[in-house]
């Protein structure tokens, strides 16, 4: 669903209201409009996702909700900030490399973002951007905008605040769409819109404490480094010691780095990262490669024990994946899917 809504004047850009059911990670990721986002499937099953998203002048509202535990990073855009909360999380979330409170505001600049969500999550969130978040910021505290907006912070709200911000949010997401959808002047939109995003900004605790940011960067900085460094070779995957030389650090740390930043040992995530890889090349595969050809440019070797792992990460086996596939690109039999 893709519908415009009216306009106030020709300064307004047009609203829209877009609903999407999913059943791959990729597919989810790439229907949210103009953000750019990867996702990594981290547990075991069939992914689905929800996601509602109205677009309106200068504000984007969502609603997400997704089944399987995932690292999403990417970025929003350069000029927008992004606020977000968990609805009745059902596990650990991770934002920007550290755990945080069920009841956490997550914001800050849109230039990057890095989560980590447990399975059946629902995120509420939106965006904004600078100029107009700027402008209401200076109306509402008579100062700019807080320096700490250009990290990523996660804010801890009272409870009764956090309860009142996840229905007024929906709540409002609910009424908005209703508008959009029936074509509604842009003038009862952007009143709608204010109001949200004050309850947001109202939301926020008054003191705001980023002392231990510097030290929590570190930390991050370690494991992305070791992300990468886990898909330089494809066709190799380097052992945790390998990796631990690298990034000069011991096995130990590296460990205790991963857990507390990712919520996920080095060994999970580096298999996790490769079958996602293998998933996503088998369902872009060439007419005439195989799934051992795809599995060893991706560093398994042992085909046995693949189909495996495969099998218990996607609930089904790479042949599976490799025939659908085939069926979606090509429309004739599939090809070179024994595994």
């Amino acid at each position: 669903m893709n519908e415009p809504a009216g306009k106030a004047d020709e300064a307004d850009a047009p609203s829209w209201a877009r609903s999407v059911l999913t059943f791959d990670i990729d597919a989810h990721a790439a229907s949210q409009g103009d953000w750019r986002l990867h996702y990594e499937q981290l547990s075991s099953g069939d992914f689905r996702g929800e996601l509602l998203m109205l677009q309106l002048s200068g504000v984007s509202l969502t609603s997400e909700k997704t089944n399987l535990a995932l690292r999403q990073r990417g970025r929003l855009g350069e000029d927008v900030y992004g606020f977000a909360m968990s609805v009745d999380p059902s596990g650990d979330v991770y934002f920007d490399g550290r755990k945080v409170h069920p009841d956490a505001i997550l914001c800050g600049s849109g230039r990057e973002i890095d989560f980590v969500t447990p399975p059946k999550h629902h995120l509420i969130g939106l965006t904004v951007d600078r100029s107009l978040l700027d402008s209401l910021w200076d109306r509402m505290y008579q100062k700019p905008l807080a320096t700490w907006l250009e990290r990523q912070v996660d804010l801890r709200p009272t409870s009764e605040n956090a309860i009142a911000l996840r229905a007024k949010h929906l709540q409002d997401l609910k009424q908005a769409l209703a508008l959009a959808q029936h074509f509604t002047d842009a003038a009862d939109l952007n009143q709608l819109r204010d109001d949200i995003l004050i309850e947001w900004i109202e939301a926020i605790p008054p003191n705001v404490d980023v002392s231990d940011m510097d030290s929590l960067a570190r930390r991050k900085r370690l494991v992305d480094k070791a992300c990468d460094l886990m898909l330089v070779n494809r066709d190799l995957p380097p052992s945790i010691l390998d990796i631990c030389s690298q990034v000069g650090a011991s096995r130990r740390k590296l460990n205790y780095c991963f857990q507390d930043v990712l919520g996920i040992s080095p060994t999970q995530y580096l298999r996790a990262l490769r079958l996602n890889g293998v998933r996503r090349s088998l369902r872009q595969a060439e007419p005439d490669e195989t799934v051992q050809d795809i599995a060893t440019r991706w560093g398994f070797w042992h085909q046995g024990q693949f189909s495996l792992d495969y099998k218990k990460h996607f609930f089904q086996l790479p042949s599976e994946t490799l025939n659908r596939a085939r069926r979606r690109l090509y429309g004739a039999n599939p090809k070179g899917a024994s595994v």
